[in-house]
């Protein structure tokens, strides 16, 4: 069984945590069985793995997600990463394409798709299984995964079967996100939530996708990505389909989306430097390294970071994605394939003839940053702990905790972790950007 996890997502509901490259699958929020604490896609890759689902993992995501999704898996994951942001059908049909043309998959091996970060049991996986069997003997082309409802949500799209009799229903119609009327009506009728999983074997996918590339390389096709249509796999698959099947499941399922489901999956627990005192219903997720104090509080979530604060009634969560997505400025800390760096400081002049940014990095022992060269911007490197090894021009030399290196525009530089490797970064120049950059080698 070929799985893949779509990995999307433009991070403003779970703002400040979340941004367009680090998105609410990437947040290290939940209990971990270790005592420490995961991010939904590591659950969800730990579920895979517990439950013994046989499934090759192959990622589907776009190109800012890859370093996030490389540095939480590690760099051996399969990872296809979109040329362009579109929709989960040209995302699913590239992916599946990958599958044939890179992996060589057969034509016949059942594909699984499914999101990156459900909150689940692990009886959802073994629904995945009975998916993937009902798949491969051609019970249906198509197998979905209907999630027994648990209230009438207006949030999600409903799946109508013919008939609730056997462990695998046939599909009468799809109905999308309905008012509360509706879906409770829906509900009554014995409709399911569509959870946005879906089986089939290769050989279907690459057929719908034939109508729109035919190549012999992968890279081709990715060169045709826009050919795709901008549509979502439901409406350009699910809908169209003649011969569509489900399979029910019923238990855990949450979609932590917004903060006030997941402080409820966070339990009573606040995170990171807090106190509270006759905050009744407060959850605080702090990750600065200052005190965050909540008093005479009630049902409020409090969330900091280096992108902002946001306090908003519980009530009100629906509101904040519409309200931070005024908000244009880059973000403050970002995960690599490499470690971690965070902004401490930003300065422009009246005259925005200056500007410096201030990072604070952390590269992980044995990791190392590309072999690059910025344009407009000069570098000064202050180790202040750990050891590595420097390249300049091509010159290699030790570091070590006290070093200060200067690198001027226009000079290859890089650096490899012995130790973790903490440093502070100064740029200065006429244009900060994380784009000013030429890469040449990211393993040397």
């Amino acid at each position: 069984m070929q799985l893949i996890l779509l990995s999307g997502g433009s991070g403003k509901r779970l703002w400040p945590l979340s941004n367009e490259s680090y998105s609410k699958q990437f947040l290290r929020l939940l209990p971990a069985p270790d005592g420490t604490r995961e991010s939904m896609l590591q659950r969800v890759v730990r579920q895979i793995r517990e439950t013994g689902l046989d499934a090759d993992v192959t990622i589907a995501t776009g190109e800012s997600q890859r370093d996030p999704i490389l540095s939480q898996l590690g760099e051996t994951v399969n990872v296809v990463t979109e040329p362009e942001r579109r929709d989960t059908f040209p995302a699913i049909a590239l992916a599946c394409l990958y599958l044939q043309k890179e992996k060589h998959c057969a034509k016949d091996e059942v594909v699984v798709v499914m999101p990156s970060d459900p909150y689940t049991e692990n009886g959802y996986f073994q629904a995945i299984r009975r998916m993937a069997e009902a798949a491969s003997q051609k019970t249906a082309d198509l197998v979905l995964m209907g999630i027994e409802p648990t209230y009438a949500s207006t949030k999600y799209g409903y799946i109508i079967p013919k008939n609730r009799t056997g462990s695998v229903w046939r599909v009468e119609r799809f109905t999308e996100k309905p008012d509360a009327d509706k879906a409770k009506e829906l509900i009554d009728g014995g409709a399911l939530w569509n959870g946005g999983v879906f089986a089939f074997r290769l050989e279907y996918m690459i057929d719908i996708a034939r109508k729109y590339i035919q190549a012999e390389t992968f890279q081709d096709i990715r060169n045709r990505y826009g050919e795709l249509p901008k549509i979502s796999f439901d409406y350009e698959v699910a809908e169209k389909a003649e011969s569509v099947a489900v399979i029910p499941f019923q238990g855990i399922w949450k979609d932590l989306g917004t903060w006030d489901v997941l402080s409820d999956a966070l339990g009573n627990e606040s995170i990171g430097h807090t106190l509270l005192d006759h905050a009744g219903h407060t959850h605080v997720v702090n990750t600065l390294d200052i005190p965050c104090v909540c008093v005479g509080t009630g049902n409020l979530i409090v969330a900091t970071s280096r992108d902002g604060i946001l306090v908003a009634d519980k009530g009100c969560c629906e509101r904040i994605k519409p309200l931070v997505s005024q908000i244009n400025d880059r973000p403050m800390y970002e995960e690599r394939r490499w470690g971690t760096y965070k902004v401490i400081d930003r300065y422009e002049a009246q005259d925005k003839r200056s500007r410096s940014l201030t990072k604070h990095l952390c590269i992980k022992a044995g990791k190392n940053i590309s072999y690059q060269v910025h344009f407009h911007r000069d570098e000064v490197w202050v180790f202040v702990d750990g050891t590595g090894k420097l390249v300049l021009d091509g010159e290699v030399s030790e570091i070590k905790s006290g070093d200060v290196v200067f690198i001027r525009k226009g000079q290859k530089h890089a650096v490899k972790a012995i130790t973790d490797l903490h440093f502070i970064e100064v740029q200065t120049g006429d244009e900060l950007v994380e784009e000013d950059i030429e890469r040449f080698d990211y393993n040397w």
